[in-house]
């Protein structure tokens, strides 16, 4: 039986910095990663982290305090978050960084002006400064093992940094063909190929290498003391032992049907994660007796689906392009529901609404519509390789309104209302409706050109053909999972702790609720739990 300190379960960002911790901590430390490749769904993310009073917001003229971020993220609780999770991520957040930048190859810079999800409540920064980003990497530094990094199905180059994709800024400033090539001489890539790549190398300089297709299968506990860990791998079945503690950063459910209708509080039919997120911690954490916390809840996100072809999951994120003058969104009714530029995470709530006399989701199905402006003006930015261009023949379209309502199977006259009503909008300057173009948050989305200002998203749909993407409720990842206290130490039903289990990232129930922060809000908590789970786990004797 092979004996460790730690083992870490998971390989996205909560997984490697936990396990860079707790060897810095003292710890002989051990990853096992269940698919075939490394970095989860961090190496599929933007790799951006959201991190209050971080010490790179000087950089951008930003400040904060300890007291301005507390103040904010209560003002989004609803009175369902846990004070204490929230000051030890709050208290924890700078620490992490500081700590990695001064000891591993991952280093950040602070996006310049981009707003808190939320910037008007109370303690939210309309200038931003608590979002971090990495540097692009060089996976040449890897050696053999940049092979071993799962890449994104959504970006097709690899190169590029956030702000160079859609769902960075609406309209994407791509890098000169000369800087590509650049980049690629070294397989310097950006996004969260940069931040995975970046604590590989970490994990890697300390001798940890990560197993691939090994996956938990059960704790193995003694006197209610987590001891040990039943993996699967290609050869069969082991245990191992384990000092110090397990710590489980190996994702959501989000890709398990079952845990999905029993626990999310709305539709969620399309995932846009790893497909071996189906809650291998969350099952083992209840098997050993553990608390559950935040399961109804997921990192939601307005997905649409494309052809197999545009690339290997068959759906898209739509965030950036939603956000654009001359676009709106519409439920079957041909009514739109929402403010189109509100946050991702924000905006999936309305997919959860219920129309109690017809009993059906009152939003689902629901489309995306844009015209001729739209698409001469902005190009098609749905899916990687279909920007600009022409339309490809698979959407829906029609000359007028009516004759796309048709096509749609959506009443026609109700939908040409829709479009006046906001067309007249547009023409006064706000939207009285549902407020969009109000926050700086919707304002730094939109037309880059027209970058703060209302009409960076209002603007009306005149000019045929319109054209309509179904979008459906998707999520980045579920949010919920066992219950932890500040040291990430997952607690029982009784509020006791289970001596030597840890929980981070989506394998732990969020310190935030059904919130979201700002940019970076899922990867932020996630690194923070990591380093408090490793730190702590490394701790023990």
């Amino acid at each position: 039986m092979e004996h460790f300190d730690v083992a870490v379960l998971g390989t996205g960002a909560a997984g490697l910095t936990a396990a860079v911790t707790a060897h810095d901590g003292g710890a002989r430390v051990l990853v096992l990663e269940k698919a075939d490749q490394v970095g989860g769904t961090t190496a599929w993310s933007g790799g951006q982290i959201w991190i209050p009073n971080n010490p790179h917001m000087r950089q951008v003229g930003a400040s904060d305090s300890r007291e301005q971020a507390l103040e904010y993220i209560g003002s989004l609780s609803r009175d369902v978050l846990e004070p204490a999770l929230v000051e030890a991520y709050v208290d924890a957040g700078p620490e992490m960084v500081e700590f990695l930048e001064s000891k591993t190859p991952v280093h950040f810079y602070a996006v310049d002006g981009m707003p808190d999800y939320h910037p008007e409540f109370p303690g939210g920064l309309p200038g931003g400064g608590r979002t971090l980003e990495c540097p692009i990497y060089p996976f040449d530094e890897l050696g053999d093992w940049s092979a071993k990094v799962t890449t994104s199905p959504y970006y097709a180059d690899r190169r590029i940094t956030m702000s160079e994709t859609p769902l960075g800024k609406a309209v994407p400033e791509p890098p000169s063909a000369v800087e590509l090539e650049r980049r690629s001489r070294h397989d310097e890539r950006g996004c969260g190929q940069a931040l995975a790549g970046r604590l590989l190398r970490a994990c890697l300089d300390r001798g940890i290498e990560p197993r691939t297709g090994w996956s938990g299968r059960d704790l193995i506990l003694h006197d209610g003391a987590v001891s040990g860990l039943q993996v699967d791998f290609a050869a069969g079945t082991t245990e191992i032992k384990v000092d110090r503690g397990v710590i489980l950063a190996c994702g959501g459910y989000e890709w398990n049907e079952q845990l999905r209708r029993a626990f999310l509080r709305g539709p969620m039919t399309h995932p846009v994660s790893i497909e071996t997120n189906t809650g291998d911690g969350l099952l083992m954490a209840m098997r050993a007796g553990a608390m559950l916390s935040n399961m109804r809840e997921a990192w939601w996100i307005p997905v649409g689906d494309v052809p197999i072809e545009c690339n290997r999951m068959g759906r898209v994120l739509v965030n950036g392009q939603r956000t654009l003058p001359h676009s709106i969104m519409v439920n079957r009714r041909g009514r739109r529901f929402t403010n189109e530029a509100a946050n991702y995470n924000a905006f999936g709530a309305a997919f959860h609404v219920e129309d109690v006399s017809r009993f059906e989701y009152a939003n689902l199905p629901c489309w995306l519509l844009f015209d001729r402006n739209y698409v001469e003006r902005y190009g098609f930015r749905v899916a990687s390789g279909l920007e600009g261009g022409e339309v490809p023949d698979w959407l829906p379209r029609g000359g007028t309104p009516a004759q796309l309502a048709e096509t749609l199977g959506i009443d026609g006259a109700e939908l040409e209302r829709t479009i006046d009503r906001w067309n007249s909008h547009c023409r006064a300057g706000s939207d009285p409706d549902f407020g969009r173009g109000d926050s700086a948050f919707d304002r730094w989305w939109g037309d880059p050109y027209r970058k703060g200002r209302r009409d960076a998203t209002l603007g009306p749909l005149t000019d045929g053909p319109f054209y309509a993407f179904r979008i459906h409720s998707g999520a980045l990842g579920t949010k919920g999972g066992p219950r932890v206290d500040g040291s990430a130490r997952v607690l029982d039903t009784r509020g006791q702790v289970i001596q030597g289990l840890y929980a981070a990232g989506n394998a732990m129930g969020s310190p935030f609720g059904m919130t979201y922060g700002g940019p970076g809000g899922t990867l932020g908590p996630a690194m923070v739990y990591g380093y408090l789970a490793g730190k702590h786990a490394a701790s023990r004797a």
